[in-house]
């Protein structure tokens, strides 16, 4: 059976982008992939790449997987768990480390932009964070990892270290191969079209469409989404990227195509109709999932998820770790 992984971080709330571009594309996979295991994690340890406040760390933990669920993740389908809580991440983390060399962690571009931007000190972790990523995913023999544009980089290192330990110990960890979501997978910035969406860098609350926030914030931050002076509704990234990023924003909620969009609104002369039939289907999609987020976030059964997903990607990456130590000589004979 093939295996496909992925995770988030929970350093922040997730927005309209993290849905659309990850979540639901989780969800479309999950039901399309029938011969295929899925392990979703929420990395924690790559969350401590950066300074992180511990009361609101321990609750986005959660918060995430929640919504993870709430977005319609199957836990009967899907093996969701902790990153943290399968401590073989860490140790295969520290012997990728030791497979890469330095100079190709230097050449991360994230990690070059990352660096750039801290106004502390950078952390060790943050320059060989692309090694525990690269464990995230041999640990489980993944053949399926989603990935964005941005991503492939670090899946490509991932596939080079993966080749490499095969070379000196033998064959140890499946090659991934990396599936680019299309529809959906980068939604921009509102107020910034040209922009990739997220709250850390939106320069309003405006740019940034939360999955907390209300109906009623859900509208109006579409009604005030920039656009163009051209009034038709067609989709151009290049020369109308406010208007593209909205259909794209309807074509995934919806799961209608663009053309047939376009079709729809083609006698409209203005955006404001068009804007005010998705700000309504946004914010009534959005509600429906806020609805199934808050019965999990306060009950025992997200708990027993967590703890299922827990036990079973314990069990698959102890086996893989002693298969691992065993190939490179670190385990003790009897």
């Amino acid at each position: 059976m093939k295996r496909l992984v992925s995770g988030i971080k929970p350093t922040g709330e997730l927005t309209l982008g993290n849905y659309i571009g990850a979540i639901k594309q989780f969800v479309k996979l999950q039901n399309e992939l029938v011969d295929t295991e899925f392990f979703i994690f929420v990395a924690d340890l790559h969350a401590i790449t950066t300074p992180q406040e511990k009361q609101k760390l321990r609750a986005r933990i959660k918060d995430i997987a929640a919504f993870y669920v709430a977005c319609g993740l199957d836990p009967e389908r899907v093996h969701l768990f902790i990153q943290s809580e399968v401590i073989e991440h860490a140790l295969l983390g520290y012997i990728m480390e030791s497979t890469a060399y330095i100079g190709e962690m230097e050449r991360m571009i994230q990690f070059k932009e990352k660096k750039r931007t801290q106004t502390e000190g950078v952390r060790t972790s943050l320059l060989t964070y692309p090694a525990l990523m690269a464990a995230d995913i041999l640990l489980y023999d993944a053949s399926i990892v989603p990935v964005g544009e941005d991503q492939n980089q670090h899946l490509e290192l991932t596939r080079l270290l993966a080749e490499r330990f095969n070379i000196q110990y033998g064959q140890t960890f499946v090659v991934p191969v990396g599936h680019i979501t299309k529809v959906g997978a980068k939604i921009k910035d509102l107020q910034e079209p040209t922009k990739k969406m997220s709250k850390s860098e939106g320069l309003s609350e405006k740019s940034y469409i939360l999955l907390q926030d209300t109906p009623n914030q859900i509208r109006n931050k579409i009604r005030s989404a920039v656009t163009d002076s051209d009034q038709s509704i067609r989709f151009d990234e290049k020369l109308k990227p406010g208007i593209s990023n909205l259909l794209t924003i309807y074509s995934a909620i919806t799961d209608m195509p663009i053309k047939k969009i376009e079709k729809k609104y083609e006698h409209e002369t203005s955006y404001q109709g068009f804007k005010e039939e998705l700000g309504e289907l946004l914010a009534n999609h959005i509600e429906s999932i806020q609805t199934k987020y808050k019965s999990l976030i306060q009950s025992s059964e997200l708990d027993q998820i967590l703890d299922k997903g827990r036990d079973y990607a314990s069990m698959i990456a102890k086996r893989k770790m002693a298969k691992v130590m065993a190939r490179m000589g670190l385990e003790r004979k009897k």
